[in-house]
């Protein structure tokens, strides 16, 4: 079973639907303790950091994924569901992440190209994980976010892309992957990646 969190902030139905479109048996969880029978989790998001981690916090998700994670069961985040494994971001200040992954999340420099960035963009592969596994690189996904993940640590930089600067689209640790992109909005090369996740999940169980 991969539980979905539903913490308030996010595409859920859409998420859902392409889950379950590549075989996964798919629960929407509404609070932390809901995710210890799970086989693995998604996180995903749009929207706002600051509200984002009230809203995990309050639900009991914060502690809840911290835990989960620790077991070394698959975990998937996409977009703010991503941004919020760092320990900090500009669009919250004085807002703590859940701080899985050191540094900061940043907003886009005004370069003279639009921001957010909304649209198909091409996706460099940096690290092989089992999650782009058969993906092409420089394969393209769709993306919308004003702001992007800078890690301390470029090792775990699982992909990259170009928009007014080059900014970590995949980060990767372990049993932790996460994506800047939408999937579930990516036609074939999204659920691709969401089928090699399912197929982690089920390995791992």
């Amino acid at each position: 079973m991969i539980a979905l969190i539903d913490y308030g902030i996010g595409n859920l139905l859409s998420v859902s639907k392409a889950l379950e479109a590549v075989g996964a048996q798919v629960r929407i969880v509404e609070k932390g303790a809901e995710l210890e029978k799970a086989d693995a989790v998604v996180l995903p998001g749009v929207g706002n950091f600051g509200d984002g981690m009230e809203n995990l916090c309050s639900r009991g998700f914060a502690d809840a994924l911290l835990s989960f994670i620790s077991t070394g069961r698959p975990y998937l985040g996409i977009c703010l569901g991503m941004q919020l494994l760092m320990e900090a971001s500009e669009e919250a200040p004085g807002v703590k992440g859940l701080g899985i992954f050191k540094g900061k999340v940043l907003r886009f420099p005004d370069r003279g190209l639009k921001v957010p960035h909304m649209g198909w963009n091409n996706v460099k592969i940096r690290m092989e994980h089992v999650n782009t596994k058969n993906l092409s690189d420089n394969s393209y996904f769709y993306f919308v976010h004003s702001y992007y993940v800078k890690p301390d640590d470029p090792e775990v930089t699982a992909a990259s892309s170009e928009y007014i600067l080059e900014f970590a689209s995949a980060i990767a640790r372990r049993n932790i992957f996460a994506v800047q992109f939408h999937p579930e909005k990516s036609q074939n090369n999204g659920l691709l990646i969401l089928k090699n996740f399912v197929k982690s999940a089920e390995v791992s169980k």
